[in-house]
């Protein structure tokens, strides 16, 4: 039976504005959420682990409590709250985030163009992953397009909060499926692949960030399709940890290089400048990318 619960909170650590998060999901496309109520945040995923697909509607009350409406069978509600607090980064205390931009007025800048926004997260791992399989050598319109197909033709619709919302297909849907259109034979076996290795436990946020990062990348670098970018994305975006500065994500690095005026600085002096963020390195990455992507848009 799966039934609508309330009466579950969230108690926030630090800044953060759920506001933020919910403009920034209902304009990440990979995420592939409308929008909602204003200030509220919809969202429906598989259930870390049991897979089964649930929603939730998420709501700021006041700056340290962000209350969770569950979607789903009632024996899930503990497991829904801690997964749209992990995909919220409200898993972390974010209490010292301030201090990072003590110590860079970069970052102090972005907070303040961006104040209590957090990452947003993809909701699991394993979802991260079969985007970064979906993505990977094509425009983002295309990915986004066979996103919006697998999900449509098979996940799985839950009402949310007066909103019907399509979670994408778990693992043992997307195992037995041999045909998309649009996409390859290569990345068809290799979403089979993702998939195996997430019921298989794999692809589990909480054993990815349990490990040191360096450990953590090279695991997910085994699962076929997934290279060095790909492994940052899921440790960072699927599992959320929250200080891993992204050696491969070259977008990251030009936005850098243009914010500290260093136009030839090598992807090590990047991560040596990263360091100062440290313990929120992914945090601080983040930041730079929202703002980086909104600066493109105002120029288009």
């Amino acid at each position: 039976m799966t039934i609508s619960m309330l009466g579950n909170e969230i108690t926030v650590r630090g800044e953060f504005d759920l506001a933020a998060a919910a403009r920034f999901l209902t304009g990440f496309a990979p995420a592939g959420q409308p929008e909602a109520e204003p200030g509220a945040l919809r969202v429906a995923f598989p259930l870390d682990g049991e897979w089964t697909p649930v929603g939730a509607v998420l709501r700021q009350r006041s700056p340290g409590e962000v209350s969770v409406e569950v979607h789903g069978p009632p024996a899930s509600a503990e497991a829904v709250v801690a997964q749209v607090t992990r995909l919220c980064s409200l898993d972390v205390d974010g209490t010292g985030f301030r201090e990072v931009a003590e110590r860079d007025p970069v970052v102090s800048l972005l907070q303040g163009l961006h104040p209590g926004l957090r990452p947003v997260l993809f909701a699991s791992p394993y979802e991260a992953a079969c985007w970064a399989v979906l993505s990977h050598r094509i425009w983002m319109t295309q990915a986004v397009r066979l996103r919006r197909r697998l999900a449509e033709r098979h996940g799985t619709e839950v009402e949310v909060g007066g909103s019907v919302l399509t979670s994408f297909p778990a693992p043992a849907v997307l195992a037995k499926l041999e045909y998309l259109p649009g996409l390859s034979g290569a990345k068809m076996q290799r979403l089979r692949a993702i998939a195996e290795a997430a019921a298989d436990g794999l692809l589990d946020a909480a054993s990815l960030r349990s490990m040191p990062a360096d450990e953590a990348l090279k695991r997910l670098q085994v699962l076929p399709g997934v290279g060095k970018f790909s492994a940052e994305l899921i440790l960072i975006r699927g599992a959320g940890h929250p200080d891993v500065f992204p050696r491969a994500e070259t977008r990251l690095h030009e936005i850098m290089r243009e914010a500290y005026h260093l136009p030839d600085a090598s992807v090590e002096e990047l991560a040596e400048i990263a360091e100062t963020w440290a313990p929120f390195r992914s945090w601080a990455s983040f930041l730079f990318r929202v703002e980086g992507e909104a600066r493109m848009r105002e120029s288009r």
